[in-house]
């Protein structure tokens, strides 16, 4: 990792090249900002963090203000910017808390009111430099503009590398939407439904363009319910994901990973692996039936946490995260020890480091495990079948030791004083109906 005097260096040799634009015609302008963009290519991700502040984002805007600057340069760099920002998940606030944000809004605006003397290309450019940048909510009259414009362009079919890559750019802008826009599915639902569709019979989208569409969808869900259906039985969600995590899992080079780890680039495979694991969080939480692709899926899971355990620290940590996410949701407690969910969980509280987190994330799995076997005891569920699950959990601690841990871990987290009494109450009752 570069030190911090290394990174303001760089940073002040990157201002430094953005000045000298100024003195370009547009043609040596433009061939300069593809060098400067493959420079951010082969960035790592924290001077790439370092680099991309408020003071980069006011200054291009300077130079669009006193057109030192083209537009069609200016958005070719920022649009870069945001590909790689949303790519890393770089989260910096430098764009929204500079003056370009704006610009680029009313920018926006004005070329949507000139109907058909409107710039195609230049709206496009303008949508996705702001949706790949924002980091914010975004309002109605933009959405209403951008959504549109970025799915016809998502929603070309040329089976040639060009149109692949604007399409992957388009679906990529749309994906950072966040989720607490409301979008009306008339603006979107039929035509990401037919990218998805047209995806899964001639695989012509990139693997990033193809999980951005998933992703834009899969947030639409916090307001809306209904897709739920149509997104697992009509568009095969859970087939989809675990055929493209299968496939991310063996297509990425861990071992390479492991060889390079204190690099912090990451393949693009292992970044869109990331992303998928990401979207997967958003639908366990709101999905509300089960299914038996389930535990086919928590395999994979399961499967990626162990390769990518002591080689690709992002990952593994996602993976844990969303088993303990599953424990909250529709998940079958059946199906998490039949999959070694369960295992991958409380394997890690045996790494016991005093890691506050680690251990209450831990902790609060198995409060949650005890929890819903007493709700089923309460709800009436069949004595017997609960009495054997419990003792199938109890049995499959007590074979690594895993009892022994959780009641010392629960024990120390009570002493330093960390909130987690919930084990004196509910694993004292569990053992004692065992």
């Amino acid at each position: 990792m570069m030190e911090h005097e290394d990174l303001s260096l760089k940073r002040q040799i990157f201002l430094e090249k953005l000045s000298q634009l100024e003195d370009c015609n547009e043609d040596e302008q433009k061939q300069k900002i593809e060098e400067i963009n493959d420079s951010f290519n082969k960035m790592e991700r924290n001077e790439f963090d370092f680099i991309f502040s408020m003071e980069l984002c006011n200054e291009i805007n300077k130079m669009i203000e006193e057109k030192k600057m083209n537009l069609e340069n200016a958005l070719l760099l920022l649009k870069h910017i945001g590909y790689i920002k949303e790519l890393h998940k770089c989260q910096s606030g430098s764009f929204k808390f500079s003056l370009l944000p704006e610009r680029i809004e009313k920018m926006i605006c004005e070329e949507f009111q000139k109907k058909d003397r409107m710039n195609k290309k230049i709206l496009v450019d303008l949508s996705e430099c702001y949706l790949l940048l924002i980091e914010d909510f975004i309002t109605n009259d933009l959405i209403v503009i951008c959504v549109p414009c970025l799915l016809k362009v998502a929603l070309k079919k040329e089976e040639n590398e060009e149109t692949r890559k604007e399409a992957e750019m388009a679906l990529l802008a749309l994906s950072c939407i966040r989720k607490c826009c409301v979008l009306s599915k008339e603006l979107y639902l039929n035509e990401v439904t037919e990218i998805i569709d047209y995806h899964q019979g001639h695989s012509n989208p990139t693997r990033l363009a193809y999980q951005s569409a998933w992703d834009f969808l899969m947030k639409r869900l916090k307001y809306d319910d209904n897709l739920e259906d149509m997104i697992v039985n009509d568009l095969h969600f859970w087939k989809e994901a675990i055929r493209e995590l299968e496939e991310l899992r063996k297509s990425v080079d861990w071992k390479r990973i492991k060889e390079n780890e204190k690099k912090r680039n990451k393949s693009n495979e292992t970044l869109v692996l990331l992303r998928w694991l990401q979207s997967l969080e958003i639908i366990f939480v709101s999905c509300q039936l089960w299914y038996e692709e389930f535990v086919v899926l928590i395999g994979s899971i399961v499967r990626i946490f162990r390769v990518a355990k002591n080689r690709e620290m992002r990952v593994s940590d996602k993976c844990v995260f969303l088993i303990e996410r599953l424990v909250n949701g529709a998940a079958k407690i059946e199906d998490l020890l039949k999959s070694s969910a369960f295992d991958v969980v409380l394997s890690e509280l045996v790494k016991f480091d005093k890691s506050n987190n680690t251990i209450n994330k831990g902790l609060w799995f198995f409060k949650e495990i005890c929890w819903r076997l007493k709700f089923k005891m309460e709800q009436g569920c069949d004595d017997a079948k609960i009495k054997e699950l419990k003792r199938k959990v109890f049995e499959r601690m007590e074979e690594e030791g895993y009892e022994d841990c959780v009641v010392g871990l629960s024990c120390y987290m009570i002493k330093k004083g960390f909130g987690v009494s919930f084990l004196s109450q509910v694993f004292d009752k569990y053992c004692v109906h065992l």
